[in-house]
């Protein structure tokens, strides 16, 4: 993958299509003078969705696409005609892509399945026709709903790569050699500092058919968080990965400061990394003898499984995929043995009380508290009451238990 086309975070204006006008019209044939009201609603705006391709890497297609406009609804027509829906803006996304709102920084949606799609700026909903506004005391209304305005907002898109097992290390540990050697990955592999420039993804064949999937992240250096070096704004990258392995060089002056000078990094940017199962690799072992293992062993932490591997003869390669393929599967049946939680989830009721200035044969305007945006949409765009387990009309609110994700 070419450096300049990895693109892992952009900012993207969202607004979503307004909602179409209800219609106000009654009913008229050459049989039935007054057949009464039959103006139809109007088509809600069009949502801006992101959907989950598992062929797409990056996030190159929206960084020259700074502004994703919805269509807007249709107005409703006579007969209770509904107006038409206004086009969804369908965005394709890579795997592990975390929406977040660029004035809070609150994640709102994650992408981490094949075909997954989320709303992420619903569009207006549309009004109400003067049919829906019939009572034995107004029998014939002469207004309707106006739609809902879209809504129009700044969303933060990063990518964090999904991988089984993340590398870290400084830069010329041998992350890339390592890649190389054991997937058939092709990065940049050079005798100078910081040839990694972008994160690279490699499949690692195990027995039995297995596999896992690898990421090599550029090298991260004492006082990264501090912006020394490439920063630590690749450390996204390895936040969801099931394993880390640290790598530090044979040849380094003091293996164990190393270490933990890449753990203070990780604890800089997010605490939680240290959590994770971890492996410490040391690499480039063909240049050590049996005496110099033993001696270098004696000085290695104890809190961690050490390895010594050599990517270029492969000394020591079969025992790493054995470790890491123990540490995977290890992380996957503690999340199956979790006991699922419930959460519950309030969604607000919009309540469609209208007061129509009876000046005019339409709506002149609508309140604010007319409408509440919804967090779910069927096609009408209203709520299916089918799909919520209670519902109750005087308190406005939908109220579901549902486990989390």
């Amino acid at each position: 993958m070419a450096e300049q086309n990895f693109v892992d975070f952009v900012r993207v204006c969202c607004r979503s299509g307004s909602g179409g006008g209800g219609a106000v019209h009654f009913y008229r044939d050459k049989l039935n003078a007054k057949g009464g009201p039959d103006g139809g609603d109007g088509g809600r705006g069009g949502h801006i969705i992101l959907e989950g391709n598992r062929n797409v890497w990056t996030l190159l297609s929206l960084k020259y696409r700074k502004h994703v406009i919805g269509d807007n609804g249709g107005n409703g027509g006579d007969k209770n005609a509904h107006g038409a829906n206004g086009k969804d803006i369908i965005l394709q996304v890579p795997l592990g892509t975390v929406v977040k709102s660029a004035e809070t920084n609150e994640i709102e949606a994650e992408i981490t399945r094949h075909g997954e799609k989320k709303i992420v700026t619903p569009g207006g909903r549309g009004g109400l026709g003067n049919y829906h506004f019939r009572n034995p005391v107004n029998q014939s209304p002469r207004y309707a709903q106006p739609g809902e305005a879209g809504l129009e907002e700044w969303k933060i898109l990063e990518l964090k790569v999904l991988a089984d097992v993340g590398l870290v290390g400084f830069p010329n540990a041998g992350k890339s050699t390592l890649l190389a050697a054991i997937s058939a990955a092709k990065p940049k592999i050079a005798d100078y500092p910081f040839t990694t420039l972008v994160p690279n993804l490699g499949i690692v064949s195990y027995r039995d058919n297995h596999s896992f999937v690898m990421a090599d992240i550029p090298g991260i250096i004492e006082d990264a968080h501090l912006g020394k070096g490439l920063g630590v704004r690749f450390l996204r990258h390895i936040e969801r990965n099931a394993s880390l392995l640290f790598m530090v060089p044979a040849d380094a002056e003091n293996i164990a400061t190393q270490y933990h000078i890449l753990l203070n990094e990780l604890a800089k940017y997010n605490i939680e990394l240290l959590d994770k199962p971890r492996l410490l690799a040391i690499t480039k072992s063909d240049l050590l003898d049996d005496e110099l293992i033993s001696l270098i062993e004696a000085e290695l932490p104890e809190n961690v499984t050490v390895v010594f591997i050599s990517a270029v003869s492969g000394y020591g390669i079969d025992k790493l995929k054995d470790l890491i393929w123990s540490q995977i599967s290890s992380s996957i049946r503690d999340q199956k043995a979790q006991p699922m939680e419930l959460e519950k989830q309030v969604l607000v009721v919009p309540h469609r009380e209208f007061k129509p200035n009876k000046n005019n044969r339409q709506a002149s305007g609508h309140n604010e508290d007319d409408f509440t945006v919804l967090n779910e949409f069927d096609d009408s765009g209203f709520p299916d009451p089918k799909n919520f387990e209670h519902w109750e009309e005087e308190e406005s609110e939908i109220i579901e238990e549902k486990p989390i994700d």
